[in-house]
Formats: structure tokens, C-alpha cells, sequence
């Protein structure tokens, strides 16, 4: 009795495994685009492309009293770390934390997401 209740046992537990590996592999395949941090757990890359027309000032905080750091023309595809609540820009609170070159804030209202949109930071 003693060994069918192990091989019982060690079924149910094979079970268990292979259903939890298959869950796994759905969550991580289920959102295609979706970014997702890699094998050396960096975290994932987002884009986005300026549509401010005359350019996209970027800032020191996400606010537009804050100093200015640098800006980025039209059209440029900057690098997104990930995004924060900030003052409103047209009704939009939401900004986006830039990488390229110096960490910097930009109004997400003027930056169109290239992929899926950032992670909150």
C-alpha cells in the first residue's frame, strides 16, 4: 500500500510541476511585444518618438517649472526607462523617465510609444 500511495504521490507532484512550467511559459508568451527583462535580468527597453514640433525640452523633475537639461528634436527616437506621475501637460499626468545620454524627464503627452508602453518606475 505504502509504495501505489508514493507513486500516487510522485504523479501528482510530476503533475503539479509540468502544469506550473506550462503556466510559466503562458505568462511569459502570452503578451507578444511585451518587454520583459532578459537573461541578465536588465530591465526592458522602451521607445518613444518626439511629436513635439518644435522640439521636446526635457527636464531635471517631472514637472515644467523645473530646469531644463537638454532638449530633443522632432521626431527623434529617444529611450524610455519608465514612467511617473508628474504635473499635467493637455490633460496628460503622465512622464517619461529618458536615458539617452543624461536621466531626464519628458511630458509623455509629446513622446509617442514605439512597442508597449514603459513600466511604472
Amino acid at each position: 500500500m505504502a509504495l501505489r500511495s508514493r507513486s500516487a504521490l510522485a504523479r501528482r507532484l510530476s503533475i503539479l510541476v509540468a502544469g506550473g512550467a506550462l503556466a510559466a511559459a503562458t505568462v511569459l508568451t502570452a503578451a507578444p511585444g511585451a518587454a520583459a527583462e532578459d537573461a541578465n535580468n536588465n530591465p526592458p527597453v522602451y521607445k518613444g518618438r518626439v511629436t513635439a514640433k518644435s522640439g521636446l525640452l526635457l527636464r531635471d523633475a517631472p514637472t515644467r517649472g523645473s530646469k531644463v537639461i537638454r532638449t530633443e528634436p522632432y521626431g527623434k527616437v529617444v529611450h524610455i526607462f519608465c514612467k511617473a506621475r508628474g504635473e499635467y501637460v493637455h490633460h496628460n499626468d503622465r512622464w517619461y523617465l529618458l536615458t539617452d545620454g543624461t536621466w531626464a524627464w519628458g511630458a509623455a503627452h509629446y513622446i509617442a510609444n514605439i512597442g508597449p508602453a514603459p513600466r511604472w518606475c
